[in-house]
């Protein structure tokens, strides 16, 4: 036993220096960076000055991040709307077809996302196909890019293959005689699976809801594509500070800010999961 215990040591040994080196290294050189400054030719420069977290106080830094966090939730909750109902045909009336209709879930995310994304601007652009559509319904909106809703609606396309799967394994996980049982006693199927089948798989929910909002609130792609200047998310401040406007502390600032508060959206995540557990 204990020869076998060493073994598998022996072989993560490795797994985890890389991850020693190539993670936590990252995330430290990323921590020291914004505490450091930059010489007069830009390069970053190791100091302990805390001026870049102060000008992380000016409210405009607040007001993006917030609507990050509150794109990120919307897009969260209409992939949860989208997937729920895809991963329940599967695993409900897929029969021996399961795999491959995964499969074809799955298979058009393999392409790029940037790509992705770019067909999505095509696709809403004031001429494109969608809005000549758009065109012809009496209420419809003047334009579909620039708005809060394109970039949500991008952020949900990019990301609901991530709720797709944990709420089909969940689904696939529900033993049947439970939803027998619900039928049993004289449950139509509408209560039954309000009742039984939901409640039973809201873990595969919340795990979709965790691998959904985490990259989602510091993508950069879609607001970029889907979105005008005042659709902006932090992960475009990011991305300006460290590529355009070259100040690399206030970047890695902004890169610490970002960690620390998906760490505390998945801190709450997992105590509430333990609560759960033990109840």
């Amino acid at each position: 036993m204990r020869r076998h215990s060493r073994l598998w040591a022996a072989l993560a040994l490795p797994a985890l220096a890389w991850l020693g080196v190539f993670f936590l290294g990252a995330i430290l050189l990323v921590l020291a960076l914004s505490f450091g400054t930059t010489d007069p030719l830009g390069n970053p420069v190791f100091a302990v000055d805390p001026s870049s977290y102060r000008t992380l106080m000016e409210p405009v830094y607040a007001r993006v991040l917030v609507r990050s966090l509150l794109y990120a939730g919307a897009a969260t909750a209409l992939c949860a709307v989208v997937a729920y109902p895809v991963a329940y045909s599967i695993a409900r009336y897929g029969g021996r077809f399961k795999n491959v209709l995964i499969a074809a879930v799955v298979v058009p995310f393999f392409a790029n996302y940037l790509v992705r994304m770019y067909g999505w601007s095509a696709l809403l652009a004031d001429e494109g196909p969608v809005m000549r559509v758009v065109g012809w319904l009496p209420f419809g909106p003047e334009r579909m890019v620039s708005t809060a809703a394109a970039v949500v609606g991008g952020l949900a396309y990019g990301f609901v293959v991530f709720m797709i799967l944990p709420v089909y394994a969940a689904l696939e996980r529900l033993d049947p005689a439970v939803i027998e049982a619900g039928r049993d006693l004289y449950g139509s199927r509408l209560a039954t699976f309000v009742t039984v089948t939901v409640p039973a798989t809201r873990h595969g929910v919340y795990a979709g809801a965790v691998l959904t909002f985490l990259p989602a609130t510091g993508d950069f792609v879609s607001a970029q594509f889907l979105g005008g200047p005042e659709q902006l998310m932090i992960g475009n401040l990011v991305q300006e500070k460290f590529f355009a406007g070259q100040d690399w502390p206030l970047g890695a600032a902004l890169t610490v800010l970002l960690m620390a508060v998906l760490v505390l959206c998945t801190v709450g995540y997992v105590r509430q999961g333990v609560r759960r557990e033990v109840s």
